[in-house]
């Protein structure tokens, strides 16, 4: 089902209460819980589809997602994730189970196996180290990953809170967490074990948040393992679900979608956001204005130059620094997942010295060394409607660690036209893909009808990510630390959503709706969730 109507179509001729600039996860939740307020919303999305990282595009009878591999936290609907989930699509968004175990790190030969539960995961942990040592070790993690997220809540909170009361409560609010999140990830591991392997497989989903232990915050790493201690869940009719079961929403309290409606700077009068200017120069007003287009790329070109100049915000987002490039190799066959007995695990592919941070360094300094890490993920396997619209086929993803700066060159060439040298890069890059896939998967061999690669370069033109970063920005301790990193703004009446005022991924911006929206609102919007029938 298409999302959202074309600007180029169908001017903007009506009045909102607010404007959302981007359809991301972020901007999209903050719509629809204004929306559940009574607001007309009116969300603009540059791409000719709207969902940001959780949108799916299809080619030649085939459908992939772009960014949702896999969520946690869904399993009950008591869960907060679940319960906001469902409040913003009212209910109609499904998730599948992907069974026992959702991960699979491999290394070199050798396999580890993640599994549901959190009592399940530190046993099988423990079979894979014995020693006693090892064995403290592991529950002394666990603890540990529990601890640092049960104080973040409040940390969080203190972001929707209005800035006076903030100055008297903030402190108090975000010390507890800031213990655990100004460490790096190796630091807090190597306090548990002096285990090298164990350090290795324990930080094994580090791609999930795009930096390796020793430059991490242990607050990201805690988050994302926590996240999948109940398993891994995968949305019913895939990605592009999201999206179209918010709409709905959306359009109730009378607001839109807009898609092909590129936004070229916010309007500033009397240091209040009024409204956006259009690509094109229309101009559009509304009493609150929300980016969801990421800090730097709001506060460095959305923002009126001279505004931006007297509020330093070039010198602010200097403090951070664009999260991790990827490639993502993206496969089609006409053989069923069932036929092919895919399975519904994600692999987690490193070298066998279990040291991720060297293996990304020595990546850095030789593009010839064996990939730092590769993430394969299945799904057609997943999801249990893909045959019902795609009869007798199957998909598979790959992704790979990629520097932005291997791209570089063909900055400025037009997507799908970069160039002969550009295609055989790619065509390079994904038989090295490819060869991972076959090591573990050689049933595959010989029956793919047809792959296509994203790079960087992808990213940056369909997400609007100017050197293709997937996470937002880098989940460093120091980030943690930057106060400035919330949904207000200095300018009255602009605020931010998205990964960059919470964490990474689809979670992390699912939350920064709810953050954005409190703020907006000036009241605890989870009230209103946790009261919502069902």
């Amino acid at each position: 089902m298409k999302v959202g109507v074309s600007y180029k179509q169908q001017p903007v001729s009506e009045k909102f209460d607010a404007i959302v600039i981007g359809s991301g996860m972020g901007g999209l939740t903050t719509a629809a819980l204004l929306a559940k307020d009574g607001k007309k919303v009116l969300v603009l999305e540059k791409h000719y589809t709207a969902g940001g990282f959780t949108h799916a595009f299809k080619r030649k009878n085939y459908e992939w997602d772009v960014g949702i591999h896999y969520i946690g936290a869904v399993n009950k609907k008591t869960r907060t994730l679940r319960r906001l989930f469902d409040y913003v699509t009212d209910s109609k968004l499904e998730w599948a189970d992907m069974g026992e175990v959702y991960d699979r790190a491999i290394f070199g030969e050798k396999e580890y196996r993640f599994v549901k539960g959190v009592d399940n995961f530190k046993r099988q942990m423990k079979e894979y180290f014995p020693a006693p040592k090892d064995q403290a070790s592991i529950d002394a993690y666990v603890d540990l990953v529990k601890k640092a997220n049960a104080v973040s809540r409040n940390y969080f909170a203190e972001k929707a809170m209005p800035p006076l009361v903030s100055k008297f409560t903030g402190y108090f609010m975000r010390s507890p967490y800031m213990k655990f999140a100004d460490k790096t990830t190796l630091e807090v591991m190597r306090s548990i074990t002096d285990n090298k392997q164990l350090i290795g497989v324990l930080t094994a989903q580090y791609g999930d948040y795009g930096m390796p232990p020793a430059l991490s915050s242990f607050a990201i790493h805690a988050m994302v393992v926590s996240h999948y201690f109940d398993g891994g869940y995968y949305p019913v009719g895939g990605a592009g679900r999201i999206a179209e079961t918010i709409e709905p929403v959306i359009k109730a309290a009378g607001g839109k979608i807009y898609i092909n409606a590129d936004v070229s700077e916010v309007i500033v009068k009397g240091n209040k956001a009024i409204g956006v200017k259009m690509a094109d120069g229309k101009e559009l007003y509304a009493d609150t204005i929300i980016s969801n287009a990421g800090i730097i790329n709001t506060y460095r070109k959305l923002i009126p130059a001279e505004i931006g100049k007297h509020y330093g915000m070039a010198d602010l987002v200097k403090k951070v620094t664009p999260s991790a490039a990827h490639v993502s190799l993206y496969i089609g066959l006409q053989h069923t997942a069932k036929d092919l007995n895919l399975p519904k695990a994600n692999y987690w592919i490193y070298p066998d010295n279990y040291d991720h941070d060297e293996n990304l360094q020595n990546y850095l300094d030789n593009p010839d060394a064996p990939l730092p890490v590769t993430y394969i993920s299945f799904p057609a396997a997943k999801d249990p409607e893909f045959e019902k619209y795609y009869p007798g086929r199957s998909t598979i993803e790959i992704i790979g660690f990629m520097p932005y700066e291997r791209f570089a060159k063909w900055e400025g060439t037009q997507w799908n036209h970069r160039g002969e040298e550009y295609e055989a890069f790619k065509e390079k890059l994904s038989q090295k893909l490819l060869e991972q896939l076959y090591r573990f998967e050689p049933q595959v061999k010989g029956k793919i009808d047809v792959y296509e690669m994203s790079t960087p370069l992808s990213t940056a033109n369909f997400v609007n990510y100017a050197r293709g970063e997937i996470y937002g920005i880098n989940h460093t301790p120091d980030r943690f630390a930057l106060k400035f990193l919330r949904p207000a703004t200095p300018v009255k009446n602009l605020y931010l959503t998205g990964q960059d005022i919470a964490t990474c991924g689809v979670a992390g911006a699912l939350m920064s709706g709810l953050l954005t929206a409190s703020a907006i609102l000036k009241r605890n919007v989870s009230d209103d969730i946790f009261k919502a029938k069902g």
